[in-house]
């Protein structure tokens, strides 16, 4: 019988080495026994937590997820509530954080794109993440623009944070949080010139 208290703990194990697994050998490679040997628990212990490999990597990105949102609570405590395009460059910020493009992450979201394609609880949960990215986007645009230019607005800055993101975690090397985060600030200066703000 587990101590009180080893769930929470256990998961978090699990979840660490499923992301140094897939950064290590990839998600086809990253077999349950793999894992659980990274992780220094038995094979058992995953399916007891997490029914399979699939309910796994889907706990694996509700955590990247989690962290993501964390960055983006964090940056907009720093920030004017007033001030829409503050608010925007804080969720260009937050999808370009660390918790985002360090080497296990970069490997686990484009593992978890790929697999989300054929599981639809995987597919749910990209549907979310990306609804999520566009609603706020639309939110802060919709403050300094017109309905129509603020969903075109929305929608293009989520395509471009999506197409950075991608590019530089596929090029591999150091991601250069710099040099998408310049291209995605100028994307907003552009579509706020001559809004006021």
């Amino acid at each position: 019988m587990p101590k009180v208290g080893m769930h929470p703990i256990r998961r978090s194990q699990l979840i660490q080495a499923t992301l140094r697994s897939i950064h290590e050998v990839g998600l086809s490679d990253a077999s349950i026994a793999y894992i659980a040997r990274r992780a220094g628990l038995s094979n058992g212990i995953i399916s007891h937590y997490f029914q399979d490999k699939n309910g796994l990597l889907e706990a694996t990105m509700r955590h990247l997820m989690h962290s993501l949102s964390q960055a983006l609570r964090e940056r907009r405590k720093l920030v004017d509530n007033a001030d829409a395009k503050a608010h925007l460059r804080a969720i260009i910020e937050a999808n370009f954080n660390e918790s985002q493009v360090n080497g296990p992450a970069i490997q686990t979201w484009l593992a978890f794109w790929a697999t989300s394609m054929h599981h639809p609880a995987l597919q749910r949960l990209q549907r979310v993440n990306n609804r999520r990215l566009y609603s706020n986007l639309c939110f802060h645009f919709r403050r300094v623009l017109p309905a129509a230019k603020a969903r075109t607005a929305a929608h293009g800055l989520a395509a471009l944070i999506d197409g950075l993101w991608l590019r530089s975690a596929l090029a591999g090397g150091t991601f250069d949080t710099g040099y998408a985060l310049s291209i995605a600030f100028d994307y907003v200066e552009e579509r706020l010139k001559n809004s006021g703000t």
